[in-house]
C-alpha cells in the first residue's frame, strides 16, 4: 500500500514537471546591433531604434531608422518562432526625409510604433506616424498621422492636422500668427473636421506629411 502511494506520487511528480516543461515559453532573442549592422551599406549609421511588441503575439520585435549621405529610412522587423526555431522576417520599411531636423523620436505604446519626425527648415513640418502590426502577415499598418507646418521665426501663418486612418476622421485646423517679436503665437480656433474614406494603409503606402496636411487644409 505504502509503494504505491509512493509510485503515485512520483508519477504525478513526473506528470507535473513534463507539463510545466510543455508549457514553457522560451523568449525569442531580440534582433541583435550585429544583425542590423549587417544589413548597412557604406556611410550609413543607425539613427534609432526601439523593441517591443508590435503584433500581439509577445514577442519583441524590432524597429530602427538607417541614415545615409543622402537618404534615410524606417524599417521594422517581427520575431517569428518557427517550427525548429526562431528569426526575424521584414514586416514593413518606408522612406524617410533624408535631412531631418533631428533625430527621430520613436516609442512602442501599447503594441503602437509611435515615430515622431522634424523636417524642413526655417518653415518646419513636425509629422507624427502611428503604426500597428498586423497578426495574420508579416506587415505595418498605419493607423495614425498628425503633422504640423509652421515658422521657427514666427514669420507667418501654420496649419495642423490630425488623421485617424482607422476611421477616417480628420480634424485641421488653420493657425493663425498674432502678435509679433516675442509676443509672436499662434491662434488654433479655425477648426474644420470631415472624414476620409477607409482603407488599409501600409507601412509603404504611407502618405508624405506635408503633402497629406496640405490636401487636409483644402477639406480632402
Amino acid at each position: 500500500m505504502q509503494t504505491s502511494i509512493i509510485v503515485g506520487a512520483l508519477t504525478a511528480l513526473l506528470l507535473a514537471s513534463a507539463t510545466a516543461q510543455a508549457m514553457q515559453r522560451y523568449e525569442v532573442p531580440v534582433l541583435s546591433a550585429d544583425e542590423i549592422a549587417a544589413t548597412l551599406k557604406g556611410g550609413e549609421e543607425i539613427e534609432a531604434r526601439v523593441d517591443g511588441d508590435l503584433n500581439g503575439d509577445g514577442d519583441a520585435d524590432t524597429a530602427w531608422i538607417v541614415r545615409g549621405d543622402d537618404a534615410r529610412a524606417l524599417h521594422v522587423q517581427f520575431a517569428v518562432r518557427g517550427e525548429f526555431d526562431f528569426y526575424h522576417e521584414p514586416a514593413g520599411s518606408i522612406e524617410l526625409d533624408a535631412y531631418p531636423l533631428g533625430p527621430a523620436d520613436m516609442t512602442i505604446s501599447k503594441g503602437v510604433l509611435v515615430v515622431k519626425d522634424l523636417t524642413g527648415g526655417t518653415t518646419a513640418v513636425s509629422a507624427t506616424y502611428r503604426f500597428r502590426g498586423e497578426k495574420a502577415k508579416p506587415r505595418m499598418r498605419l493607423i495614425g498621422l498628425d503633422a504640423t507646418l509652421y515658422s521657427r521665426s514666427y514669420a507667418h501663418d501654420g496649419a495642423e492636422m490630425s488623421w485617424n486612418v482607422l476611421t477616417g476622421d480628420v480634424t485641421a485646423t488653420r493657425m493663425k500668427l498674432i502678435g509679433e517679436g516675442e509676443n509672436a503665437t499662434y491662434d488654433a480656433s479655425a477648426v474644420m473636421r470631415f472624414k476620409r474614406p477607409v482603407k488599409a494603409w501600409y507601412m509603404e503606402d504611407t502618405p508624405d506629411a506635408a503633402e497629406t496636411l496640405d490636401m487636409a487644409m483644402k477639406g480632402k
